[in-house]
């Protein structure tokens, strides 16, 4: 009850679909008859007669366990069966006995190859059955298209080795959360995390990089900043410099217009030109304590200002635009992921 409150409609509708898959699997008979050995049937072409008949034994044998619903036995003989003769029906009896054994992914497969060539091999009303526990399987399971170009990249999906690159994987499988992985020798491993639902397609795509490809680097602020600041404080300090020299200079001639250093009366000239040394003086000391506080500043915000490394996740190497088809059975739509 829980699981069907935290899946709403789609839960329900899960539900409804496995009720119907058991209520239609009440209702199948498995197929009971000979396997018409020989005869110039399309699935027939191209199998030796003994090896018909011993693909005819063992699907009798599998017949006989299913009966008795002893369904792994049965699974087994009937895969047995097929490595000898690769018979529709087996296919279709094989399905029963794997429904019972909550193998999906599995019923499907065999579903397929059972209407591979149409009702004859059965009969209607099992062909029939047939496609509809199909039908019923498509909306029960995801169905999900893995692809990785990388030359030589291992891809698995849940821990499981699915093919090597480049490659790509299209196929059912159930509903949940689910890992794919690519990594590669030389290169960073790339994993995808994806939530499946039942009924919905959903496109993978895995793509491999170096360190060097996914390292960027980037500053607090612009490089010029902390340079301008340092600029300033230098100027500041070259201005206290040359101050300084002028303070010196009003000073030289200030002693050079004294007769004698004892006892001289200051004339308003002389005068002029101590206090004009002493403002060039503290202009300097001022341009001094500027500057310098200006360019310890620069050199502090220099360091700060630093580039610093930074790796770019997935989400930022992926393509702005996805584009993923969705198909359900009511309806059918695309959606569209946008990253600014």
């Amino acid at each position: 009850m829980s699981v069907m409150r935290s899946w709403g409609s789609r839960g329900r509708g899960l539900a409804v679909v496995v009720v119907s898959l058991w209520g239609m699997l009440a209702q199948a008979q498995r197929l009971d008859s000979p396997l018409e050995v020989g005869g110039n049937r399309p699935w027939a072409q191209g199998v030796p007669r003994d090896e018909q008949q011993a693909a005819q034994a063992l699907f009798l044998e599998g017949n006989e366990r299913l009966r008795e619903s002893v369904f792994v036995e049965a699974s087994r003989s009937y895969r047995r069966a097929l490595r000898h003769w690769n018979h529709p029906a087996i296919h279709y009896n094989l399905a029963l006995a794997l429904m019972n054994l909550d193998q999906p992914i599995e019923v499907h497969k065999h579903l397929e190859s059972a209407l591979s060539h149409g009702a004859d091999p059965l009969d209607s009303n099992r062909y029939e059955h047939a496609r509809s526990y199909k039908a019923l399987l498509e909306k029960q399971l995801a169905w999900v298209d893995v692809r990785c170009d990388e030359r030589g990249a291992i891809v698995t999906l849940n821990g499981q080795p699915l093919f090597t690159g480049p490659g790509r994987y299209q196929g059912l499988i159930r509903p949940g959360m689910h890992s794919v992985i690519a990594f590669k020798d030389g290169y960073l491993p790339t994993e995808k995390r994806q939530a499946l639902m039942p009924g919905e397609r959903t496109k993978l795509a895995l793509d491999l990089y170096t360190e060097e490809e996914v390292i960027r680097y980037r500053r607090r602020w612009s490089a010029w900043v902390p340079w301008t600041v340092l600029g300033a404080g230098l100027v500041a300090a070259g201005g206290g410099g040359w101050m300084h020299w002028k303070a010196n200079e009003s000073f030289g001639k200030f002693d050079a217009r004294i007769e004698r250093p004892q006892g001289s009366t200051l004339t308003p000239e002389l005068k002029s030109l101590h206090k004009k040394g002493a403002s060039f003086r503290a202009a300097a000391y001022s341009g001094y304590a500027l500057g310098g506080a200006t360019a310890i500043t620069g050199t502090v915000l220099l360091y700060l200002n630093r580039q610093r490394s930074y790796r770019l996740t997935a989400e930022d190497l992926a393509p702005p635009v996805v584009i993923v088809p969705v198909v359900e059975s009511e309806s059918q739509s695309v959606v569209a992921t946008i990253r600014f």
